[in-house]
């Protein structure tokens, strides 16, 4: 009987059973998540060893997969035998949801509007030069405070996307050196550099920031040494270092409470969450827990697609 391609599958997939691979084997888990994900030689795979995991009889494997600039990152559950995977994300019933992405979420130092310790905090990654993150910001600005005075608390993360943005990072720059000087200095700059992303260019940024702290409480000359020296580049490569551990790969980026908004969202799509998270807290307190989605926080001292 002349074979057929079923015939072939099957004995393919004998031939793979009489082995008895383990997932705990990296090469072995490696080959077959590049058959699952169709991961060419082009995708950069790395893997973790085997740590115990949340769920008993479980082992986690964190593995990241880059392509050029983009890469992903995500845990695998593997049994102790090593025969079964399980893909997926574990939630604890007595906590938040969003518990692992708050713990990456640094707000120490950002430039922040609105109550401190209010009971819903947004933090933004987004990009000066993204014409998204200016309808977002100027959605943020109108809106937030207005609508609630004292219970949020909105956090801004440098996210230039310099693949495509040639002076989003200059802007960055720019922006922290602003910041260090005043804070409601950093919030007129936001709006500035938005209305005058047409204008801008990597060759004249420098110098329109400098006529833009003209009349402003800003020094000229701290800031223009600033500039010069790129003495902020720190505080933004920690900012893209925390996106990318957040695994944002687009701007604007809002995460509400840890809930991750990963597109550019209406005031009213906004509002919603906003008043759910609200809601979602009486309740919680109200059944004697502890308060949702916390981020801890201390004082500040100084990017849809794209």
């Amino acid at each position: 009987m002349k074979p057929t391609i079923g015939m072939a599958l099957l004995a393919l997939a004998a031939a793979v059973m009489a082995a008895d691979r383990s997932a705990l084997d990296k090469a072995t888990l490696e080959a077959y998540l590049r058959h699952l994900f169709l991961w060419g030689p082009e995708v950069h795979v790395q893997i973790s060893d085997p740590r115990p995991s949340a769920v008993e009889g479980l082992l986690e494997v964190r593995v990241r997969a880059q392509a050029g600039a983009a890469s992903a990152e995500q845990s695998f559950y593997v049994s102790k035998d090593g025969r079964r995977i399980v893909q997926g994300v574990v939630y604890d019933v007595n906590d938040t949801p969003f518990r692992d992405t708050l713990s990456k979420l640094k707000t120490d130092g950002a430039p922040a509007l609105g109550t401190p310790g209010a009971p819903v905090e947004l933090v933004l990654f987004s990009d000066f030069q993204c014409p998204f993150c200016k309808e977002e910001g100027r959605m943020l600005r109108q809106h937030l405070l207005a609508a609630y005075p004292t219970q949020v608390r909105l956090y801004f993360k440098d996210y230039p996307l310099e693949s495509i943005h040639p002076w989003a990072k200059a802007a960055a720059i720019a922006g922290r050196c602003v910041f260090r000087q005043s804070q409601a200095a950093f919030w007129e700059f936001h709006d500035w550099v938005y209305e005058r992303q047409a204008e801008l260019t990597r060759e004249n940024l420098n110098d329109k920031v400098l006529e833009f702290a003209r009349g402003r409480p800003v020094d000229a000359l701290q800031l223009r040494r600033c500039l010069e020296t790129r003495a902020t580049e720190a505080e933004v490569e920690a900012s893209i270092a925390e996106g990318r551990a957040l695994q944002v790969n687009s701007t604007p980026t809002l995460f509400v409470n840890g809930r991750r908004l990963a597109a550019q969202v209406s005031w009213p799509q906004l509002k919603a969450i906003i008043d759910f998270e609200l809601e979602n807290q009486k309740t919680v307190r109200t059944a004697g827990g502890a308060r949702c989605c916390e981020v801890k926080v201390s004082l500040p001292v100084g990017a849809g697609p794209n």
